[in-house]
């Protein structure tokens, strides 16, 4: 036993002298410096910032579908045919050769945001050569705009604007999804935090237990050399000293554990955190907190994102139901077109003039129509639109349900927590008590040092379940926060996501 107590007691001296030798830098932090930190060096929410952006360059996509659409090609062709001798007259055959240079235009061409399809549309050619030994030199051109119209199908939504719409509402969701990270991180840093406060408390309580032990340790020493206590009682001192040095050393590596839990949540750059103690400088609540059960249920239902994103993805799914709705209707397209043409001159600059003078107009106007016979794949995707809203929608009341759980049983939790919290409060006042008293007894000869060591035992236990209840009630608070929506108000974070 003496043995044992020598070798803890030396791992103590030196993780102490090691701790000396080597002192972290010491910064006092509060909760807020921790918040703050999270916030601009997180790496979970730093990545979680980048998803609104991608969703806002994805909307910028889904406008593309109105970019206009602008060629143009030229090409020369040439044919020749005829020349030789007749089989029949045994006379020359006339000779033809053709060269013609063209340029064709689509000019612009493209969609608009109420669905109408437009089509700027030009051409000139010019003809050189000769056709039976006549000389043929002539230009032609045109020029022309061709709208449609959708009246049915592809009226009130078509596919850009769909996927407009749909990309809006992402954006919307991707913020919230962003809230959502921040809110779940600060929350993560507040409990962290609390631990540290626990951790560090815990420490200081098992140091106490190693004063007592040490105390009543010397104590029994002076008693075994007074000989009024045996060397084989005063053993049981050793044992409870080497236990609270044990103690105290696991409790030492519990703190260095959430230290380094905590640098991981406010920071991106451990090394430079490594060799740093962080020091909380807020206390734990201990005041208990009441709470409007009906006032914080509408509280979360209105401001849960994950709630609001749910009712976003319904929103996304009625309007591609619209969608599919409107593809179950036939094509029927107003049409026209207008435009000039020239003809008949010898030059391209001829035909441009001619084209500009607008002496040959020409236009059409009417109206198309088209349908599948069955549109069978339109049907089913309608179908099968329908039931995923409904999926959606019982989604939703599963959540909302959801919501209202967790507050209420928040609240619950929070209520048990503080009462458990007074309970220990009260254990550990009369486990000290009764330490005092009984030591007081031992000292005039009335008490054992085994009952003494129980005692002891007792008071750190009850301190130790102190700290553990006063944690868990501010975990409980800063949860119940989470919960409803109110992480941010709580912690006096003002949020813009842009």
């Amino acid at each position: 036993m003496k043995i044992s107590v020598l070798a803890v007691a030396m791992l103590g001296t030196t993780c102490l002298a090691s701790a000396q030798t080597n002192a972290p830098e010491v910064r006092h932090i509060s909760l807020q410096d921790c918040i703050q930190d999270a916030l601009a060096k997180n790496i979970d929410l730093r990545i979680a910032r980048y998803s609104p952006k991608q969703a806002e360059v994805d909307l910028a996509a889904a406008y593309g579908g109105y970019d206009p659409n602008f060629s143009i090609g030229g090409q020369h062709n040439y044919s020749r045919s005829g020349g030789g001798i007749d089989p029949n007259t045994h006379l020359p055959v006339s000779t033809s050769a053709l060269g013609t240079d063209s340029f064709n235009s689509s000019m612009l061409n493209g969609l608009t945001p109420w669905g109408t399809t437009y089509a700027l549309q030009g051409s000139l050619s010019e003809t050189a050569g000769q056709i039976a030994s006549k000389p043929t030199d002539q230009s032609r051109g045109s020029a022309s705009i061709t709208l449609a119209q959708p009246l049915l199908k592809n009226f009130w939504i078509d596919g850009t604007r769909l996927n407009i719409r749909i990309n809006k509402s992402k954006l919307k969701s991707s913020e919230l999804g962003l809230k959502q990270t921040i809110m779940s991180t600060a929350t993560t840093v507040e409990k962290a935090y609390y631990d540290l406060i626990a951790a560090r408390e815990n420490v200081k309580v098992q140091e106490k237990a190693v004063e007592i032990a040490v105390a009543l340790l010397n104590e029994n020493n002076k008693r075994v050399q007074f000989g009024a206590m045996t060397p084989l009682d005063a053993q049981d001192a050793e044992a409870q000293d080497a236990s609270s040095q044990a103690a105290l050393i696991r409790a030492q590596q519990a703190l260095q554990t959430q230290l380094e839990v905590l640098k991981g949540l406010i920071g991106d750059d451990f090394a430079t955190w490594s060799e740093v103690d962080l020091v909380p400088v807020d206390m734990l609540n201990t005041n208990r907190q009441s709470f409007d059960l009906q006032q914080s249920w509408g509280t979360a239902l209105a401001q849960r994102p994950d709630l609001l994103q749910s009712k976003l993805d319904i929103e996304q799914q009625g309007i591609t139901l619209k969608y599919n709705r409107n593809q179950l209707f036939p094509e029927l397209d107003l049409v026209g077109s207008y435009g000039h043409n020239a003809s008949g001159v010898r030059e391209f600059s001829g035909a441009i003039d001619q084209l500009g003078s607008g002496s040959q107009p020409s236009y059409y106007y009417g109206a198309q129509i088209s349908f599948p016979l069955f549109n069978t794949s339109a049907r089913a995707a309608y179908r099968k639109g329908k039931l995923a809203l409904e999926t959606l929608l019982l989604d939703l009341k599963k959540l909302e349900q959801t919501i209202l759980i967790q507050v209420h049983n928040d609240i619950g939790t929070i209520n048990t927590d503080y009462d458990n919290l007074e309970a220990s409060r009260k254990a550990s006042a009369f486990a000290e008590a009764s330490l005092n008293a009984e030591q007081t007894k031992l000292q005039n000869g009335n008490s054992t040092t085994f009952t003494v060591l129980q005692k002891q035992s007792l008071l750190t236990t009850a301190r130790a379940s102190e700290i553990q209840a006063l944690t868990d009630y501010n975990k409980a608070i800063a949860q119940f926060n989470l919960d409803k929506a109110q992480t941010l108000e709580h912690l006096g974070i003002t949020l813009e996501v842009k």
